[in-house]
């Protein structure tokens, strides 16, 4: 069935937000590369497997019955094969949308654009890719989003017959991350319910739906669109499905880039490090961790006139407020609607995690940080001053409130449900979801604050619950030589996706470049002008930066923004955006924020 009207905020998802047409200055310009001059393949790049090919080029390239939608774009949707080893077998819907290019004369062709997750969507993201993306881009490019199978406008993944089973099986997830023992066992319990579910009631879709399965359909649809090879830009998760694609059909793109980057061999499991959790691998709990720890180093810097927790120890400070939250939630009363709201020390950690999103959210943190201060000490505050962190507390719960309410009843939310589909599939977990507090616990230890919070979103993907299995999922090799670069983006900052994922990626491609840059935020496009000039020359001509480019984001904490459409825009709109996002993978999922707005896993992905 045709794609259903949806609220365009959904689409922002962390990470893929504000970009601009600023150009700004990086630390090494931006350059050709002598070794990437024009498109031909070099003599040592490999093929598609034989096998894989035979895959998607025996399927016939589908008709897309474009029809006018939402004013300004293009729909379709398309039956593709369930299982591409068998393809005149069962099938299943996919969504499918298109901006055309502003100016046809100079158009190079289709840019397909996923914004994460796993269980963001295409569709979303390609609708509203006018406030994001470049004014180069949507002058050269049609822009196409793709729902991947399961997720948004495509045929839904359903791991529960009803909303009340669902609700019922979920009912242990609505905190940020467990943190007592009760929590922890009702957590626990609803993962396992999960996890059985979707592999008995989720079936088939939920076999089927694992990242290299969407690279097959993506190059089916490259063909569908008339594109002799792929031009793709993936955010946050969608950096797997790059580099799967990659992979997979090294000689079908022209262009690729990845911003925000999971390492591949770390999201999919290798070896030994089958059995350890997916964040032991991936590490996004230090990325974000790393991300705080600076913020607060500079606020101290800055000084008091510039950052408030700057008049004690801002460290300190942030780890007393943890500290009292462990011990006791704070309850306060929202002093224009009498209601209670209740903060507990996943809720701070959740809210912190959030703000981490933004290139301007370090605001957020100090704000949070220096309320709760606060609050949590009555004795040492005065009553005036009690009073406004009190009404500053209740003002971000009932934003974070209004956004987050979704009540569990009709229609069905299948959000985390995508998300899982994916991770579950694609990835090696643990096998028991009682090992889970053990495990998150000693995340933790390594990163403080966040290891649990990364660490519980995989609990359903335990494998003596999660038992459905894609036969034909891809765990490697991610090192082949592509006849076009991949483009691998990596941020400082991140708090989702950890620089060293884009490091490792970039190593273990061989014709791949590496562009760094030192800003703050989930993903670089559209926090640094000179990131998103290096992309778009990329993307538009095949230019690649300059080796060893270290582009500065707009927006440094306690400094004035760099002028500009990046600094400008980055600041009013990307930390809301990433806040009412869908999946991007990596935050705490169905979390119900109190202190600020925390995305969902399902509703905001890792990544």
């Amino acid at each position: 069935m045709p794609p259903t009207p949806r609220k365009l905020a959904a689409a922002g998802i962390a990470g893929v937000l504000l970009a601009t047409t600023a150009v700004a200055t990086a630390v090494a310009p931006a350059a050709a590369a002598p070794d990437t001059a024009g498109w031909g393949r070099p003599a040592a790049a490999d093929r598609t497997d034989p096998a894989e090919a035979r895959r998607v080029d025996r399927v016939p390239t589908p008709k897309l019955g474009w029809y006018a939608c939402y004013s300004h774009a293009e729909c379709a949707t398309v039956r593709l094969p369930l299982d591409y080893d068998k393809p005149t077998g069962a099938t299943t819907e996919v969504a499918v949308l298109r901006l055309k290019a502003r100016d046809q004369k100079k158009r190079v062709g289709s840019l397909f654009i996923n914004p994460g997750g796993p269980g963001g969507s295409g569709t979303d993201i390609a609708l509203v890719a006018p406030y994001f993306l470049s004014d180069d881009l949507l002058d050269r490019f049609d822009i196409v989003g793709v729902d991947p199978r399961g997720v948004a406008a495509s045929q839904n993944v359903r791991c529960f017959p009803s909303v009340k089973e669902q609700t019922e099986a979920y009912a242990g997830l609505n905190v940020a991350f467990p943190w007592t023992k009760a929590e922890e066992k009702a957590y626990v319990a609803s993962a396992k319910a999960i996890g059985r579910a979707c592999s008995t009631t989720g079936r088939p879709l939920t076999g089927a739906m694992s990242t290299a399965e969407v690279a097959r359909d993506m190059d089916v649809l490259r063909r569908a669109v008339g594109d002799r090879k792929l031009t793709y830009l993936g955010f946050s998760y969608g950096s797997a499905l790059g580099q799967h694609y990659a992979n997979m059909f090294p000689d079908r793109f022209r262009a690729l880039v990845i911003d925000g980057v999971l390492d591949p061999n770390a999201w999919v499991g290798q070896g030994r490090a089958r059995k350890q959790l997916q964040e032991s691998r991936l590490r996004s709990a230090d990325g974000a961790y790393k991300a705080l720890r600076e913020i607060l180093v500079r606020c101290d810097a800055a000084g008091a006139a510039a950052c408030p927790l700057a008049a004690g120890d801002p460290l300190a400070s942030f780890e007393l407020v943890a500290k009292r939250l462990r011990k006791k939630p704070v309850v306060i009363t929202d002093p224009d609607t009498g209601e209670t709201v209740r903060v507990a020390y996943a809720d701070f950690v959740g809210a912190t995690l959030s703000a981490l999103y933004g290139p301007a959210g370090y605001a957020d943190v100090v704000a949070i940080t220096a309320e709760l201060l606060v609050l949590t000490d009555p004795a040492s505050a005065t009553v005036a001053r009690r009073a406004e962190a009190r009404a500053a507390v209740a003002k971000r719960a009932a934003a974070a409130r209004a956004q987050a309410r979704r009540g569990y009843d009709f229609p069905y939310d299948n959000s985390m449900e995508t998300f899982l589909g994916v991770d579950c599939t694609d990835a090696y977990h643990p096998a028991d979801a009682a090992d889970w507090p053990a495990l998150a616990a000693e995340q933790d230890k390594r990163a403080p604050y966040f290891g649990r919070a990364w660490s519980w979103m995989t609990a359903p993907c335990a494998r003596d619950t999660w038992t459905v299995r894609d036969s034909d999922a891809y765990t490697g090799p991610f090192n082949k030589r592509t006849s076009a670069p991949v483009l691998v983006v990596g941020n400082y900052w991140d708090p989702a996706t950890n620089y060293q994922g884009a490091v490792g990626s970039a190593a273990v491609l061989p014709n791949s470049r590496l562009l760094s840059s030192d800003s703050w935020g989930h993903t670089a496009y559209g926090t640094s002008a000179c990131a998103t000039g290096a992309i778009d020359a990329y993307l538009i001509a095949g230019t690649l930066p300059a080796k060893g480019t270290v582009c500065v984001g707009d927006v440094q904490p306690f400094a004035e923004p760099a002028p500009g459409a990046a600094g400008e825009r980055v600041t009013a709109s990307k930390s809301d955006l990433a806040r009412r996002a869908a999946p991007a993978r990596g935050e705490p999922k169905r979390l119900p924020p109190v202190v600020a707005p925390l995305p969902a896993v399902g509703t905001l992905t890792v990544r």
